[in-house]
């Protein structure tokens, strides 16, 4: 890969840019549950075979899915997402790569969260006017794994191809979205044979922050 072309980097942002303490487990537990009780979700269905977004997807694409339904479960993990991010910190080197990188590259944020709570977190850090974009679940049809983020950067920025972007993150569904969508990834300390049982592979793998300046 000619990293010479790079225009763009997408970030993840729980456990890459900010050092998350969000209880993912249980967020995913409550989410199941009120689905199962509620009868959106059967009780046989394999929640640990899932995360929480493709726990979601599942129901978006059924009949079930509405505006209530989509109020009720965002309202779940907003919570969830608040609580964790109350207190946590910045990844290690996370805001001196970020003077490095920023003016020239478009910086941008991808997650799961609420558009609101990566705002949230990332002005309490002073960090958020590193970032050209921030995407939010809210931003998205569906969230990652699915591409949908990723493609709603492209039309954020048509004059950049997908050979322009490259993504990081430290879980799998970040690399599935990127790949997707036919953007290069790397692994930020992320579990390399998990990625690949998931049909994830990363073009590179990185245990510092400060090693994409090396990259790009």
């Amino acid at each position: 890969m000619n990293t010479s072309k790079i225009k763009g980097i997408i970030f993840d942002m729980d456990n890459t840019i900010l050092r998350s303490k969000i209880n993912f487990i249980a967020m995913k537990d409550e989410i199941a549950q009120y689905l199962i009780a509620n009868k959106f979700l059967d009780e046989y269905f394999p929640v640990n075979d899932h995360t929480t977004s493709t726990i979601i997807e599942h129901v978006q694409r059924t009949d079930h899915w509405d505006n209530r339904l989509q109020n009720m479960l965002w309202d779940i993990a907003k919570k969830h997402e608040l609580m964790g991010m109350s207190g946590a910190g910045l990844e290690p080197g996370v805001r001196e790569v970020l003077l490095g990188l920023h003016g020239k590259f478009k910086l941008v944020i991808l997650t799961n969260n609420s558009y609101a709570a990566a705002m949230t977190a990332l002005s309490n850090h002073r960090i958020s006017h590193f970032f050209d974009a921030i995407i939010g679940r809210e931003q998205m049809k569906f969230m990652k794994p699915a591409p949908d983020g990723v493609y709603a950067i492209f039309e954020k920025y048509p004059e950049y191809s997908p050979n322009d972007w490259i993504s990081v993150g430290d879980a799998w569904i970040d690399g599935k979205a990127a790949q997707d969508a036919g953007v290069k990834f790397i692994s930020y300390q992320g579990d390399i044979d998990k990625m690949k049982s998931k049909g994830v592979f990363p073009f590179a793998s990185i245990y510092d922050l400060a090693q994409l300046e090396q990259i790009v």
